[in-house]
């Protein structure tokens, strides 16, 4: 029974790093959009793994929170602003496809590497979901380095929030205060980035964050 409690919930973590990886894969806004959607539906599913064998039932109000706020409204609202601002299909990127999941593919090994290191006091289960968290954090931190388009990277912070849920959840869990003031302060710096998004295209007539730049530079 314990083995299949730990495989279950290395599964799920595990399935967190693999969407992380689908992100860093899309080229289309939409589907981008859409993978992020999921990636948030597995977050839930793994806190509330979590709160099961944990025996912590603050944590079911973490995996629907969640699941509410970040696999439904902020799709949502993202893909509504993504058709008023009339953004293209395509998302931007900085490097390649190619070069970008084989530099995913190095920090999750750095990451296994690291945290199994670093943690050999821990149970089994919280190292690996540690590892796990840690990988979709630095995948998240890749895709904002790598992408252009100032709401690709809106859903690169957002991926990395992510995984600090998954961390906290798997290292014992947070206390439910702390988890409904992170859920509040993400949908304030989600308006606040919704705000953003639109002076920038109000400006620049783009959210290409190249944009700014090149604004900088002839200021300079």
């Amino acid at each position: 029974m314990t083995s299949f409690v730990y495989d279950i919930a290395h599964l799920l973590a595990g399935g967190m790093v693999l969407v992380s990886f689908m992100l860093l894969y899309q080229d289309r806004m939409h589907g981008l959009l859409n993978v992020f959607a999921l990636h948030a539906v597995v977050l839930a599913l793994s806190v509330a793994w979590e709160a099961l064998i944990q025996h912590a039932p603050h944590l079911f109000i973490t995996a629907a929170i969640a699941l509410v706020v970040k696999a439904i409204i902020i799709p949502l609202a993202l893909h509504r602003i993504v058709r008023r601002l009339k953004i293209h299909r395509e998302v931007e990127v900085v490097v390649g496809i190619g070069p970008t999941m084989l530099a995913g593919m190095g920090l999750v090994a750095l990451s296994t590497a690291l945290m199994l290191r670093v943690t050999p006091a821990a149970d089994a289960l919280s190292r690996q979901d540690l590892a796990f968290a840690l990988s979709v954090v630095l995948l998240g931190l890749l895709m904002m380095v790598t992408r252009r388009n100032a709401v690709s990277q809106v859903v690169g912070l957002m991926s990395i929030e992510n995984g600090l849920i998954l961390a906290a959840a798997g290292a014992k869990g947070m206390p439910l205060v702390v988890e409904i003031s992170v859920a509040f302060s993400v949908l304030v710096a989600f308006i606040v980035i919704g705000i953003f998004l639109f002076r920038i295209r109000e400006r620049f007539d783009t959210v290409d964050v190249q944009a700014l730049d090149r604004f900088r530079g002839e200021r300079q």
